[in-house]
């Protein structure tokens, strides 16, 4: 019965008992003055016990007040993306768990300094750094002596970054007050001076993520009561801040591994840029500049609320970095195709100008023509016409020669008539006396393997479409296109460099091989990206980088698909690659257009549904074609554009 009872409530309780049990020995009077004793104690000690448990329903109440604020704030915190923001909120969030009048965040730097990002002190309305407090002009805290290199404990904060520890003074101009004596006030004091105020109470958190390393601290000034008066940080207080301060350093230290990935995506970027940069300088600008363009159509078309535009919009900052990152990826399959094949600038180049080794041809039948001469003076003949006939053979070779070097630069359309002509050049035979077998590499040998070595002299044609200048192709190849979507026809060779073959390319320099080589590169980048794990909201890379070189009715490559099957993003860089391509000035095998001839020739495109309609139009009205211009091409490009004949 007397279980939970104070001593004293014991013996008052038992006395009572002896009382009632040898009741005939006292009087009534005796009696009813011992039950008011203990039915007063009993009352006493309910209302003591009804005031306990108001007192602990309030601090109950309290604490999870300051517990749901805390699971708030760390909710928050572990959504927010702008690292400013989450600064304040940190700072806003520990001032309110604790009452505080002030407080500064800092976070460390490589060099071991300890910088104020945010301060605050609402009494005086002061406000540094943060998302709108403007730059911070207090100096930081150095953690080790710049002279020494000792450990600077005479700071508070660095202090607790160095020990990890938190740190609690009740009265920084009574420091002796707590067992932390010894730190240095001095800045403290002269703020407080200057602006007529006293900074009594700190609470010193050190900001220690799941790593380990100190990534920064939390201090909290001059805790209040609920009156507003200053008064030391309670050990409540402490443990809910500190609670907080561990979420916090986890959310910035996210945030930091966040941006991290970012800078090494870029990084990446980069990096495919500066290896494309390297294989082909024009090339590397061509990824450069397509970007540029590409974000001021998409701005234009993101700002337009006409036409089919009305609806497309990009709200968020990783919808426009996905964007971007596609432009400059939209070429990244181009490290895998040969800077020989994307810089031929004649039709025999390869590694090298193969003119050169059937000009030496044409030398030695000179010579021999020389020779055939002189031997024909020796043996008697008539030097007249002995000269006359050497004179003519040296001015067909001249001619040939020239027409073959000619057609080697592929600026003129080759008729069946001048094919004919190479034909009939290739046909003329010299004689071979050295072998043709040394000398090689393991992959020439290889070449070889299957072909008879013929026996010296050897007379052979001055142009030849050899067996070993066909380069086989790795099989499958175009049942794997297929099986991922890809309806470009393979051609059966990887590359054929017989000479005959490629000096009657019609048009241009490349030959079918060549051609599909240098288009293979979109379906290189669609593999590429395609493998890349990007997160959800980067998903979309592969499909607007992968689609420029396609038309809106289907007709272009590598999967041919057309304009219903072609997001706005995707259209729009491909506006932007033909306009790029067409004015850039660093090509080796073309001129660049002026603004005009570009333009006329994009209409061209557009009537053909080879470009998106509504994106040209927006495109001139925009005066993007102008601004692009004045950014990228030579004053001698840019000319007055009638964009009303396009509209």
């Amino acid at each position: 019965m007397a279980d939970g009872l104070l001593k004293k409530e014991e013996l008052l309780l038992k006395e009572t008992e002896d009382m009632l049990a040898r009741q005939d020995e006292f009087s009534k009077e005796e009696l009813c003055t011992q039950l008011d004793k203990l039915k007063s104690c009993f009352e006493k000690k309910r209302s003591d016990t009804r005031h306990l448990i108001e007192e602990r329903t309030k601090e109950l109440d309290f604490e999870k007040a300051k517990l749901e604020r805390l699971v708030t704030l760390g909710i928050a915190m572990a959504a927010e993306r702008e690292e400013a923001r989450l600064l304040e909120m940190i700072l806003d969030g520990a001032k309110r768990l604790a009452n505080a009048d002030g407080g500064s965040l800092y976070l460390r730097d490589g060099e071991d300094k300890l910088t104020f990002e945010i301060v605050k002190t609402d009494s005086l309305g002061f406000y540094m750094g943060g998302a709108e407090g403007g730059d911070v002009t207090i100096p930081p805290v150095y953690m080790y002596n710049t002279q020494n290199g000792m450990e600077n404990h005479s700071n508070v904060v660095s202090h607790s970054v160095l020990t990890r520890e938190t740190v609690r003074i009740d009265d920084a101009y009574d420091p002796c007050s707590t067992d932390d004596c010894g730190f240095d006030f001095s800045g403290t004091r002269f703020f407080d001076e200057a602006n007529h105020y006293r900074s009594t109470s700190f609470l010193t958190v050190p900001l220690i993520p799941r790593g380990g390393e100190v990534i920064g601290a939390l201090q909290l000034i001059n805790s209040q009561d609920e009156e507003g008066k200053v008064v030391p940080f309670s050990e409540e207080i402490v443990s809910f801040v500190e609670a907080m301060a561990s979420q916090a350093a986890v959310a910035l230290d996210n945030q930091r591994l966040m941006e991290a990935q970012r800078i090494l995506m870029d990084s990446f970027i980069e990096l495919i840029a500066s290896a494309i940069d390297a294989k082909s300088p024009y090339t590397g600008g061509h990824c450069a500049r397509v970007p540029e363009l590409s974000q001021m159509l998409c701005e234009a078309a993101s700002d337009s609320t006409e036409g089919i535009f009305a609806d497309f919009h990009f709200d968020t900052e990783d919808e426009w970095r996905e964007f971007k990152i596609a432009a400059w990826l939209h070429d990244c399959g181009k490290v895998t195709t040969p800077e020989y094949v994307v810089d031929k600038a004649t039709k025999l180049e390869t590694i090298y100008n193969r003119i050169h080794e059937v000009r030496t041809r044409f030398e030695v039948l000179r010579r021999d023509a020389e020779i055939s001469h002189l031997k024909s003076l020796l043996n008697g003949e008539d030097e007249n016409r002995a000269i006359e006939q050497f004179q003519k053979a040296v001015a067909r070779l001249e001619d040939d020669y020239a027409f073959v070097a000619e057609s080697n630069v592929g600026g003129e359309f080759m008729s069946e008539e001048r094919i004919a002509r190479l034909a009939e050049i290739a046909d003329i035979k010299w004689m071979r006396y050295f072998d043709d077998r040394l000398g090689l590499s393991q992959q020439e040998e290889l070449a070889l393997v299957d072909i008879d070595p013929k026996p010296l002299p050897v007379e052979e044609k001055l142009l030849a479409n050899k067996p070993e200048h066909v380069i086989a192709r790795q099989p499958g190849m175009a049942e794997f296109l297929r099986d991922h979507g890809f309806k470009m026809p393979v051609p059966d060779a990887l590359y054929d460099r017989g000479e005959l073959y490629n000096l009657q390319i019609s048009r241009g320099t490349l030959s079918e091989e060549e051609r599909f080589k240098i288009n293979e590169h979109i379906i290189q980048t669609i593999l590429m990206l395609e493998r890349l794990p990007f997160p959800k909201h980067m998903e979309r890379i592969p499909e607007y980088a992968g689609a420029h070189h396609e038309t809106m009715i289907g007709t272009g490559y590598p999967r041919k698909i057309g304009k219903e099957q072609m997001s706005i993003p995707a259209r729009i860089m491909a506006v932007a690659d033909v306009f790029e391509a067409l004015t850039a000035a660093d090509r080796p095998y073309k001129k660049a257009k002026t603004l005009s001839e570009a333009v006329r020739i994009m209409g061209f495109m557009v009537k053909d549904q080879h470009l998106d309609k509504d994106l040209f139009e927006l495109f001139l009205k925009a005066g993007l074609h102008q601004r692009y211009g004045e950014m990228f091409l030579r004053p001698d490009q840019i000319d007055e554009v009638d964009i009303s004949a396009y509209l």
